[in-house]
């Protein structure tokens, strides 16, 4: 009977510590470079934090400017219609919604009495002036890598900002996670609370792209699957995710669902644009992060994270390889032909004038759909999500526009034109039903009713 507990015992003590084990080697983001790191004072072939050389001679508050567009600040802590930086962004997770908080330098509702020591507590481990802990919706777990100088050079800049007076909207959360004090374990198993170190065995353009990416960028909070503490799951790095309601696609080199077979100019282009031709642009959050964040580094910097992206070990996704070829230039032509009247009909009053039956755009290259993977994903999520909320962008090249569709169609219409654009257009064609796009439907408009009138 002993032996059989001490068996029982032992089995319980190794699945344990596997899972631990699991659990901890999928936390760290830049495991998969392997070789050998050291502090940022002892690493001397170049500087791989703080801004670019061009700016390297700028006051504190225009390198704060350039480090804030690169931690894409904007895009979180503003509100659809709101203030800037005022907070109140919706954040609708599996266990309910959670509500960014205002960074103006305001001093009842803002950061505007936060000493430079409280800033970096928030900003490397989560904990606001109070003591009250923030939930990793704030990607601290990411910023925790950032140098305590790029922090406050942030906040050198934000304390320049326009005092905004906006309270704090009340999260809504189910139990337990309502508990801020479960973060604490969150945070021992999640958040390593360490500052970037350069990998000797990269370059220097490499070791600065890792940088922009993890420690500023945080393009794992969005572009990697989570774990069931909803932590990041590095095992599986930059291989794609479902993101408030978006699909942040692959972004690691396997050639049929990542980017493997985008050229360095195409991801640069798309970078420093959100677009790039051949395979669509960006819209929802990551054309936030085009237009807030990437669009405003140098090109080096661009060139960088480029080179870092390329290093990025493969996986592969569920995508289908997207199709690049144009398809008929007549309705009637087609596998889809007369399969799905409903979807058909819709895109011929309400979409074909801009996207061609061709998919090939006479109007803009953004417009065109040939080669784009939202129209190759089998789950049409960010194809009707675009539908509902449209785009409205701002480019270097001018203002991207197509228009919002969710109040002048129904779950069932919306449903149908995904469908029939997905067949057209992509390798696949999606099934969403009208309960699908009800569920999207809702998550856009958690985020729409939040914006003040007027």
């Amino acid at each position: 009977m002993k032996r059989a507990v001490g068996i029982l015992v032992t089995v319980i003590v190794v699945v344990a510590l596997g899972i631990a084990g699991w659990l901890y080697l999928g936390r760290q983001p830049l495991a998969f470079a392997g070789g050998s790191t050291v502090a940022l004072t002892d690493y001397h072939e170049a500087e791989v934090s703080g801004v670019p050389a061009a700016l390297a001679g700028a006051d504190l508050v225009k390198r704060g400017e350039y480090l804030t567009h690169a931690a894409d600040c904007q895009a979180c802590h503003t509100a659809p219609g709101g203030a800037p930086f005022a907070g109140g962004f919706a954040f609708n997770m599996p266990f309910g919604t959670i509500y960014s908080t205002n960074i103006t330098p305001d001093k009842q509702t803002g950061i505007g009495n936060y000493s430079d020591a409280q800033f970096l507590a928030a900003v490397h481990r989560g904990i606001r002036a109070d003591g009250t802990k923030l939930y990793p919706a704030m990607p601290y777990a990411s910023y925790s890598l950032m140098t305590d100088a790029d922090a406050l050079a942030i906040k050198a800049y934000l304390f320049t900002l326009a005092p905004v007076n906006a309270p704090a909207k009340q999260n809504q959360l189910s139990w337990p996670f309502d508990q801020r004090s479960l973060i604490a374990l969150w945070n021992v198993a999640f958040n390593p609370d360490r500052r970037f170190r350069p990998n000797t065995g990269q370059n220097p353009q490499w070791n600065r792209g890792a940088y922009l990416a993890e420690a500023m960028g945080h393009c794992g909070e969005c572009h990697t699957p989570r774990n069931l503490a909803y932590g990041l799951d590095n095992h599986g790095k930059f291989a794609g995710a479902l993101t408030a309601g978006w699909r942040a696609y692959n972004i690691t080199g396997d050639k049929v669902s990542g980017i493997g077979d985008w050229s360095d100019d195409d991801l640069y282009a798309y970078l420093s644009t959100g677009h790039a031709n051949g395979h669509g642009g960006a819209a929802g959050p990551m054309g936030e992060a085009a237009d807030d964040s990437l669009s405003y580094l140098v090109p080096d910097d661009t060139h960088a994270l480029v080179a870092y992206l390329r290093s990025i070990p493969a996986h592969a996704s569920d995508l289908p390889r997207t199709v690049t070829t144009a398809a008929p230039a007549s309705y009637k032509q087609g596998a889809v032909a007369d399969a799905n009247p409903r979807g058909e009909k819709i895109f011929a009053g309400a979409c074909a004038s801009c996207h061609d039956w061709t998919g090939v755009s006479p109007v803009t290259g953004f417009a065109t759909l040939t080669g784009v993977r939202a129209v190759n994903d089998p789950g049409a999520t960010n194809v009707a999500q675009t539908v509902i909320n449209g785009v409205s962008r701002k480019t270097a090249d001018g203002r991207i526009f197509m228009p919002a569709f969710g109040e002048g169609y129904s779950d069932d219409d919306i449903a149908a034109v995904a469908n029939y654009v997905t067949a057209r257009f992509g390798a696949k064609g999606a099934h969403l039903t009208a309960k699908d796009v009800a569920a999207l439907r809702e998550q856009a408009a958690q985020q729409s009713k939040e914006a003040p009138n007027g």
